[in-house]
């Protein structure tokens, strides 16, 4: 089998972590039960109560897109309308899905160069029209960390989720990468969530060093009224669901999934510090997850290219680099040589 160099494009890229891998092939034993009536299901579940300190409905999905998407519908009418930042997963990369399966619940997109809601753009996107020719503001969802690698503080999460209370609006956290989140913040999953506010939370796995799956978490119980049957019809209840909650055991009991993000965390800082006054190379946000940001003149990043690193420039032009669970530090290592060759040939050009 062909071997390819590591690369830092997206976490997308990494494989299965050992603890999920392992947690897999346990559950690989013999018939049990299908459509999550299964130990495994239940175990994992269990799990996230436990980790979360409370006792929130769990289900689960094969992808992001499935989990925001019906997280986002179970919330609104079709007649509502969901607030988020322009950079936001869900209006940008999710294919119109966060409306379709709402039955055409509308987003509301509020400016945000850094990625990140603030009360006051809710405020003025929740109260600009109360007519009834406008789609009644009825969600919020912020991203966690945001696309632009940030992460919101407690504070931050907090002043949201009052404002949301006042308006009576709910509040929901993409969280792909939340467990990034978690270890950038040093705090506990529960602070950042149902303490903070958030009444529903989709926690990546895949991104996490799963195959596929992400959990999604209703803290409010009554807001996920019939949600297994919107799972099903929307083609999200897998038979076989075993397969799917088996290596939440794996990562969250054994803790990889925390570990798992310190390691990819770790790494990202490590490349940030690289580029401090490298000629013509700058963050174009402070790293504060896995992903790495670099705004650079077009012949290094062509440079870069030709040394056969991947990376893309769908977020503001800038160069991005996330780092996943299994990121390699002697690739680390290439890249900041290669993207420092690189710099000083195009100083030296100029």
């Amino acid at each position: 089998m062909q071997q390819f160099p590591q690369q830092f494009a997206s976490d997308n890229y990494a494989g299965i972590c050992p603890q999920a891998w392992a947690a897999m092939e346990a559950a690989n034993q013999g018939h049990v039960p299908a459509y999550g009536d299964d130990v495994w299901t239940d175990r994992a579940a269990d799990a996230f109560r436990s980790l979360f300190g409370t006792d929130c409905e769990v289900f689960f999905a094969f992808n992001g897109t499935a989990a925001n998407s019906l997280a986002l519908a179970a919330l609104c009418q079709s007649y509502h309308s969901v607030i988020c930042s322009s950079s936001a997963h869900v209006e940008t990369d999710e294919c119109g899905a966060p409306e379709f399966f709402s039955n055409g619940s509308k987003l509301l997109v509020a400016p945000a160069p850094d990625g990140k809601l603030t009360p006051d753009a809710v405020r003025a996107l929740a109260t600009g029209r109360s007519d009834i020719h406008f789609p009644k503001p009825r969600a919020v969802t912020i991203t966690q960390p945001t696309e632009t690698g940030l992460v919101y503080s407690i504070a931050e999460i907090k002043a949201i989720a009052q404002v949301c209370r006042e308006l009576g609006l709910r509040l929901h956290m993409d969280g792909a990468r939340f467990a990034n989140a978690c270890a950038a913040l040093d705090c506990s999953p529960a602070d950042i969530t149902w303490k903070a506010g958030v009444d529903v939370l989709c926690f990546g796995g895949t991104k996490n060093g799963m195959a596929v799956g992400e959990a999604i978490l209703f803290f409010n119980r009554d807001l996920a009224l019939d949600f297994d049957w919107r799972c099903k019809q929307a083609g999200q209840l897998a038979s076989k669901m075993r397969f799917l909650a088996a290596p939440w055991v794996g990562v969250l009991e054994s803790g990889a999934w925390l570990d798992n993000a310190h390691h990819a965390n770790d790494c990202a800082a490590r490349l940030a510090a690289a580029v401090v006054g490298l000629d013509g190379v700058a963050l174009a946000y402070p790293v504060q997850a896995n992903a790495v940001f670099l705004t650079a003149p077009a012949p290094v990043l062509e440079g870069l290219r030709q040394r056969g690193w991947r990376f893309y420039t769908f977020i503001g032009g800038a160069a991005r680099f996330m780092f996943a669970w299994d990121a390699d530090p002697a690739r680390v290592t290439a890249l900041i040589a290669d993207l420092r060759a690189v710099a000083g040939r195009a100083v030296c050009l100029v």
